[in-house]
């Protein structure tokens, strides 16, 4: 099997230009409001947010519920 060196060096390159975006790619992740305000609560209780913080974050999550 022959292919043309262009050819190879061709779909190379198209397959290096999708490598470059800069767009960020997420999971979508199915997390309940319910355990997102646990999950809150939680990182409070431990010291990882302040109770400002975590009001802050809590008012904006049932504010997106809305």
């Amino acid at each position: 099997m022959n292919i043309p060196i262009a050819l190879l060096a061709g779909l190379l390159g198209l397959s290096l230009t999708a490598c470059g975006g800069h767009e960020v790619v997420r999971p979508t992740v199915d997390v309940s409001i319910g355990q997102q305000l646990i999950d809150l609560k939680r990182a409070r209780e431990a010291g990882a947010l302040s109770d400002r913080e975590y009001e802050r974050q809590r008012n904006r999550l049932i504010d997106s519920v809305e």
